[in-house]
């Protein structure tokens, strides 16, 4: 099973989850992958992923769960891994998004509709409660980050995953817009049980 993880003012209709989404369609695997379209609370956020989890009764299931974290949606993902022991795919995940999103307070946009949303200065605080300071098991982590990335540091990512599978890409940028290229490598770790 794949969760996926959208980022901060994102939702199921980016580029990269609609490609994924696609691609499990085309092998017949629709059923395995979901993809919420998350509260902008954080814990609320994660409620929902929690609660997609908890359809999985069996340990031994959950550790084969791969959740797919997109910017936000990355550091969601890594905590998620560190409390359920399952693997978490990382592209160009926020590492620091308390100190990152707290000039975000107020009224904003999502990015693929005119959907109005607040976000609250209490959210800050749900951040900082899932700061995971550093993985007990970097081999259930595959970080993906672009050296071109215009929102968040590259160098920081790869600071954060030490030892975990890494692929930094020379240029491309925070959406990375040719992630499709690297969807072999991203079902690889995935079904790798």
């Amino acid at each position: 099973m794949i969760l996926y993880l959208h980022g901060f003012r994102s939702s199921p209709q980016s580029y990269k989850a609609r490609v994924m989404a696609e691609h499990m369609q085309s092998l017949g695997r629709a059923d395995e992958f979901f993809c919420p379209d998350l509260s902008p609370s954080p814990a609320l956020a994660i409620a929902q992923a929690e609660a997609i989890l908890a359809t999985i009764t069996d340990q031994n299931d959950l550790a084969r769960v791969t959740i797919i974290g997109s910017s936000l949606g990355g550091y969601y993902a890594t905590w998620l891994a560190e409390k359920y022991g399952c693997k978490a795919l990382l592209l160009n995940p926020a590492v620091k998004p308390p100190r990152d999103l707290e000039s975000y307070v107020g009224v904003t946009t999502y990015y693929h509709s005119d959907q109005i949303f607040e976000f609250k200065s209490e959210y800050v605080a749900e951040l900082r409660a899932l700061a995971v300071a550093s993985i007990t098991h970097p081999q259930r982590y595959f970080l993906i980050a672009a050296t071109g990335d215009e929102v968040l540091d590259w160098r920081e990512m790869v600071g954060h995953y030490p030892q975990a599978k890494q692929l930094v890409i020379e240029g491309s940028d925070h959406g990375i817009a040719e992630f499709a290229d690297y969807l072999d490598q991203v079902m690889a770790f995935c079904d790798d049980a």
